[in-house]
């Protein structure tokens, strides 16, 4: 089956009439019948009503007419974004983050040059404040955060990418109960390393223990997840973290993690300035983002 047979059969079914689907066509009408026969052929179904006039489609003739309009449609889609790749291929997109949201980034970012091969990416991060004051500023054109943090003043658009869900993270070393949850109270006794203040993560950790009336034992803060990482793999501190913020294969490397009870979490996902000045690029991009899929 080609392609040009579809094509015969749409104008066919647009024309009404052997000869003048065939002009559109750009071939001889000898041509355009022997290729409407090949495709019954090859299908094994009549296709046209006909005697030496096009009477119109069989009920089996309309239902390949459809599926042919829906795969030269998505033919037609696969050669405008190939297309649309090839001469954006040197455009660059700032993306604003929260920390915890970080392993999040690169996933989109590999997600963004499946189509864009040669997209240059400025990544930086900050707070979930800064992040929005940075998208009004127009000096990032894609921000990933909590979504309850988006100002409800219909100046953003946002899309959800995943749920988020934080659990206690140690190593070894560190002596914990042996079941799949922890408790607040269980925490309180464990040494601490944890994101500043200023993260919405970390707010909500804070909100965690006073819910339960205890005080978190913190032994360092920092905005940096290097650094809480490189305590937790000495044995030192433990954290409390997003799942999707945790070191690659943390349970194969020797970290225990814990479900943490008794905690909600908001939404992630990325957020736009919608009455921004955006490029062909920009709106390609995040159409991107509205197909992206991550499961932390």
């Amino acid at each position: 089956m080609f392609l040009r047979q579809l094509t015969y059969l749409i104008a066919l079914d647009r024309c009404r009439h052997f000869s003048r689907a065939a002009e559109s066509c750009g071939v001889s009408q000898p041509a355009l019948s022997a290729g409407i026969r090949q495709l019954e052929a090859e299908l094994g179904i009549t296709i046209i009503q006909r005697n030496r006039r096009f009477y119109g489609l069989t009920p089996e003739g309309e239902r390949v007419l459809g599926w042919a309009r829906q795969t030269l449609a998505a033919l037609d889609g696969l050669r405008q974004e190939a297309a649309f790749a090839q001469n954006i291929a040197g455009g660059s997109v700032s993306v604003g983050t929260m920390p915890p949201a970080l392993l999040t980034v690169s996933a989109l970012l590999e997600h963004f040059r499946s189509v864009v091969p040669a997209l240059h990416a400025d990544v930086r991060v900050y707070s979930s404040g800064e992040i929005i004051h940075h998208l009004r500023e127009h000096t990032l054109q894609i921000g990933l955060m909590y979504l309850d943090q988006v100002p409800q003043d219909g100046l953003y658009e946002s899309h959800f990418l995943f749920a988020e869900k934080h659990v206690f993270v140690s190593s070894s070393f560190v002596r914990v109960p042996e079941k799949e949850n922890i408790s607040w109270q269980e925490m309180q006794a464990v040494p601490l390393c944890l994101l500043g203040q200023n993260m919405r993560s970390r707010q909500l950790i804070d909100k965690g223990f006073r819910q339960a009336g205890v005080v978190a034992d913190v032994r360092l803060e920092t905005d940096a997840l290097e650094l809480l990482h490189a305590e937790l793999f000495r044995g030192r501190l433990a954290s409390i973290l997003p799942v999707a913020a945790l070191p690659e294969r943390a349970e194969e490397r020797g970290l225990q993690i814990r479900q943490i009870e008794d905690m909600s979490c908001p939404d992630v996902g990325a957020v736009r300035l919608s009455q921004g000045q955006h490029t062909a690029l920009s709106e390609y991009l995040w159409e991107r983002v509205q197909t992206f899929k991550f499961a932390p």
